[in-house]
């Protein structure tokens, strides 16, 4: 594992295998870019995702003979975020950034050339090996997911109800101008209108004190049920503040819990904590336990808010539908009624059609290789 606090280039010799972290890769792109290696594997490729980013400049600085990405997650929010994974692995296959979102993004997204992604499935084909979970873990339970709608309560509707309109009018009157110099004033209205629907206090804890979350009432509604009858459960969310006041409110309670998130010291305590005692609830951050956890001692998940992004979803719910899982899984996405939440959850469903376009609906990378597939190659 190369530290930065040691010279690597003095680690590398003699070494068989290196392994290192993105945030590595990316502080020392120099040293690693001034090494030859037979391979090159990328785990979790989706954190090269972004072109512009200095982790998938470092990437492509690597000079390796063979490549390889790995990853659960191969478009999050585009198209695009295929194109950057293969112009790591296989650079040109797809052309330029701009002529692939030409090309292929614009007509498959808007909707004008569906016929597009035939092309991009047969050319990516040779190159990409799809295993499903089903096909590699058959003998996994079921999963149930289900969508608990919140209806909110007075107090609660009021005041989400006041902020928006007051957020949609200044949102408005920044796209009538500039939307690009104003992109993050625009998302932190959307970001502050999610925190309204979870839980006013979550935006101003003075001014929403006697406000209560109607969602917190719901999960603690459900919540209370499926710990009495003994199950053990995983609670995801965005905001790390959320899942402070769920933990206040479990130990108001006194429920037992264990706790992950960004500005947790010891992760691998507060994993091994939860899997080995008998807390029956585990609060997770979406980026801290969002992949690499192994977590199926849980057989209950809670999306406590809906994400921009179904794949990183279903990454979460997967820390406890996945091999070693014995029970039926019970998922449940809690969703504020008549909420930016429902918009959330009508983008999500937008971004799987595209992925299952994408795959054939599971079909397009299990078959061989054709020989149109080559003539497109090679067209």
């Amino acid at each position: 594992s190369a530290k930065r606090s040691t010279d690597i280039s003095s680690q590398l010799a003699g070494a068989d295998v290196v392994v290192t972290s993105y945030a590595v890769l990316r502080i020392d792109e120099e040293l690693f870019a001034a090494q030859t290696f037979q391979g090159f594997v990328l785990d979790e490729a989706q954190f090269v995702k972004n072109r512009r980013s200095r982790t998938h400049r470092a990437a492509k600085g690597v000079r390796a003979d063979f490549r390889l990405a790995i990853t659960g997650t191969p478009m999050e929010n585009s198209l695009d975020d295929l194109w950057s994974i293969f112009d790591l692995v296989a650079p040109g296959l797809l052309g330029g950034a701009n002529g692939f979102r030409q090309r292929y993004t614009m007509p498959i997204e808007t909707g004008e050339h569906p016929d597009r992604m035939e092309l991009l499935r047969r050319r990516v084909r040779p190159f990409l090996l799809r295993r499903t979970k089903e096909l590699v873990a058959t003998e996994l339970p079921p999963k149930h997911e289900e969508v608990l709608t919140v209806t909110l309560g007075q107090e609660h509707r009021a005041v989400y109800d006041s902020v928006l309109q007051r957020e949609r009018k200044k949102v408005l009157g920044l796209i009538e101008t500039d939307l690009d110099r104003q992109r993050f004033v625009v998302f932190r209205s959307l970001t502050l209108l999610r925190m309204m629907a979870i839980d006013p206090s979550l935006v101003d804890a003075e001014a929403y004190a006697d406000v209560p979350s109607s969602k917190l009432e719901a999960l603690f509604d459900r919540l209370e049920e499926v710990v009495g009858d003994g199950h053990r459960v995983l609670l995801f969310s965005q905001f790390t503040s959320y899942l402070d006041r769920v933990a206040a409110e479990l130990s108001a309670r006194g429920v037992g819990y264990a706790h992950l998130d960004g500005s947790t010291r010891d992760r691998d305590g507060a994993v091994s904590g939860f899997r080995e005692g008998d807390a029956p609830v585990f609060l997770i951050s979406l980026k801290a336990g969002g992949f690499g956890l192994t977590l199926t001692e849980a057989d209950y998940v809670f999306l406590l808010d809906p994400w921009w992004n179904p794949a990183a979803e279903a990454q979460a719910v997967d820390r406890a539908h996945r091999i070693g899982q014995d029970r039926q899984v019970m998922v449940y996405r809690m969703v504020a009624e008549d909420t930016i939440e429902e918009k959330v959850l009508a983008l999500q469903q937008r971004k799987a059609e595209l992925f299952d376009a994408f795959t054939d609906g599971g079909e397009a990378f299990r078959s061989a290789v054709t020989a149109d597939d080559i003539r497109e190659l090679l067209s």
